[in-house]
C-alpha cells in the first residue's frame, strides 16, 4: 500500500499567515500601550459606577457602599437623562452632517481652484482647526455678544432692528445652533483635508470618462467620486460621531455650563454636573459608561452595515 502523500500548505496561504503574524508582532507594543492607557481608566470608570461614591467616600470620611446596578437604575429612571440623551443625539447628528457637508464641499472646491486660492483656503481652514476649543468658543461669544457683538451690530446696520441686544444663548434651539456652527467651523478642516487627499488620488482617466459620457458635475460627484471616497467617508464619519457625541468644551463655555435652566445640556456636561457639581462620582461614572457603550454600538452598527453592502473598509 502506498503512503498517502503529505498535503502541503499552498505558498500563498502560508505567506498570508506569515504576514499576519508579522503584523501582529509589529502591532503588539501599540496594543499593549493602548491597553494600559485606555483599558485601566475604563476599568476604573466601570468600577466607580458600581458604588455610592461621593465626596465623603473620596476623602475617606465614609466607607464605600456597593450598589451594583443601582446607579444605572436611578439614571434610567430619571426623565432628565432621557431628555439630555435625545438632545445629545440630535445635536451630534446636526454637527456630523454639517461638518461632512462643509468639509466635502470645500474639498471639492480646493480640487478645482488654482494653487494660490487653494493655499489661502487651506491656511484659513488649518487656522480654524488649530485654534483651541476654549479660545475659539470665547471668540465666538465675543462676536455674538448681546451688547457689543459684531454680528448684532452688522445685522442692525443691514436693517434688522429686532437684532439689537439680541441674546443668542437664551433660546434653547438658537443656542444649540450657535454652538453647532462653532463646532462645524473648528471640525470641517479635518474632513476637508482628508477628502481632498482622496479626490486628488482618483485617476483622471475616470473623471475624463465620466465627462465624455456627458455626466454633469453633480452626477459625477454622486456616481463616481463619492463611491470611490467611501472608505475615507467611513473614517471621517466615525471620527465626527465620536468627537461630536462627547462634546464638552463648546457647550460648557458658550452656554455657561448648560444653558438657561439646563436647556442645553449634553451627556458630557450632564456627567460633569453630576460628578463634580453634585459630587456624585458614581453617577457621573455611570453616565460615562453609558456614553462609551453607545459610541461602540453606533460605530459597530455603521461598520456592519458597510460590510453587508460590500463596501471595502
Amino acid at each position: 500500500m502506498m503512503a498517502e502523500p503529505v498535503r502541503e500548505v499552498p505558498a500563498r496561504q502560508g505567506k498570508r499567515r506569515g504576514d499576519g503574524w508579522a503584523a501582529a508582532r509589529y502591532l503588539a507594543p501599540t496594543l499593549l500601550l493602548l491597553l494600559g492607557l485606555l483599558g485601566y481608566p475604563l476599568y476604573q470608570l466601570v468600577l466607580i459606577s458600581l458604588y455610592d461614591y461621593g465626596q465623603e467616600q473620596a476623602s475617606g470620611g465614609a466607607p464605600l457602599e456597593f450598589l451594583g446596578l443601582g446607579n444605572y437604575q436611578q439614571l434610567f429612571g430619571d426623565p432628565q437623562f432621557w431628555t439630555v440623551l435625545v438632545q445629545t443625539v440630535g445635536f451630534a447628528a446636526v454637527c456630523v452632517v454639517g461638518t461632512l457637508f462643509v468639509g466635502g464641499a470645500l474639498a471639492m472646491l480646493a480640487s478645482r481652484v488654482r494653487a494660490v486660492p487653494r493655499m489661502i483656503l487651506f491656511l484659513a481652514a488649518l487656522g480654524a482647526w488649530a485654534t483651541p476649543a476654549v479660545a475659539g468658543s470665547t471668540v465666538w461669544m465675543f462676536l455674538f455678544d448681546t451688547d457689543f457683538g459684531l454680528v448684532n451690530e452688522v445685522l442692525v446696520g443691514l436693517g434688522f432692528d429686532g437684532m439689537a441686544n439680541y441674546s443668542w444663548t437664551y433660546d434653547k434651539f438658537v443656542a444649540f445652533g450657535l454652538v453647532a456652527a462653532q463646532v462645524i467651523w473648528c471640525s470641517f478642516p479635518f474632513v476637508m483635508v482628508t477628502l481632498y487627499a482622496g479626490i486628488i488620488a482618483i485617476p483622471k482617466e475616470i473623471l475624463e470618462a465620466a465627462a465624455l459620457d456627458g455626466a454633469s458635475t453633480a452626477r459625477t460627484v454622486r456616481m463616481v467620486i463619492l463611491p470611490l471616497l467611501r472608505p475615507l467617508l467611513v473614517i471621517v464619519t466615525i471620527q465626527s460621531i465620536i468627537w461630536d457625541f462627547k462634546l464638552f468644551t463648546q457647550i460648557y463655555v458658550m452656554t455657561g455650563g448648560g444653558g438657561v435652566a439646563g436647556n442645553n445640556l449634553v451627556l458630557n456636561v450632564y456627567a460633569y454636573q453630576k460628578a463634580f457639581a453634585a459630587s456624585e462620582y458614581g453617577m457621573g461614572s455611570a453616565i460615562g459608561v453609558v456614553m462609551t457603550v453607545l459610541l461602540l454600538v453606533v460605530t459597530g452598527v455603521y461598520l456592519r452595515a458597510l460590510r453587508r453592502s460590500g463596501e471595502p473598509l
